[in-house]
C-alpha cells in the first residue's frame, strides 16, 4: 500500500484512481497523463530529430507531436505521419503541406481524396486553387 500523492489516502500501488479524491494513478509520485511519448535527445533546429506522441495531458488536452519527424494523432514538423499534420512532407488523414499524401488536403503538389493544390494534384475530388478563385 502507498498513499495518494493528491490527498495522502491509503490505496494500491497497482490502483487505477484513487478512492478518496478520484485522483488518476495516485500511488505513483508524478503522473503527467495517458499515453505514449519520445522525443529524441537529437535536437535540429530547435526541434526533436523524432517526436512521437500519442498521448493527453491530465486535463484531457492532446500532446501534439512536433519535430523533424513528427509522429502522432497531431503533428508538425518537417515530415509528419499523423491523423491531422501540418509540415513539409505529410502523410496524414488531414493534412496542411508544401507536398501531402493526404484523405483531405491543402497543399502545393498533393494526392488525396479530397483537396485543393497549387502546382500539381492527383485525387477523387481535388481542385487547383488558382481555378477556384480565378474567373
Amino acid at each position: 500500500m502507498k498513499t495518494c500523492r493528491e490527498c495522502g489516502h491509503q490505496v494500491s500501488d497497482h490502483a487505477i484512481s484513487c478512492p478518496g479524491c478520484g485522483a488518476p494513478y495516485p500511488a505513483k509520485e508524478k503522473w503527467d497523463g495517458w499515453g505514449y511519448e519520445y522525443k529524441s535527445k537529437t535536437i535540429l533546429w530547435g526541434l526533436p530529430l523524432v517526436h512521437i506522441s500519442f498521448k493527453f495531458r491530465p486535463n484531457r488536452m492532446p500532446v501534439p507531436a512536433k519535430g523533424i519527424l513528427a509522429i502522432g494523432q497531431f503533428a508538425a514538423g518537417v515530415v509528419t505521419i499523423s491523423q491531422f499534420g501540418l509540415g513539409i512532407f505529410s502523410l496524414s488523414q488531414f493534412a496542411l503541406a508544401v507536398y501531402a499524401i493526404a484523405q483531405i488536403g491543402v497543399a502545393y503538389s498533393l494526392i488525396a481524396q479530397i483537396g485543393l493544390y497549387i502546382n500539381t494534384g492527383y485525387g477523387q475530388v481535388v481542385r487547383q486553387i488558382g481555378a477556384l478563385v480565378a474567373p
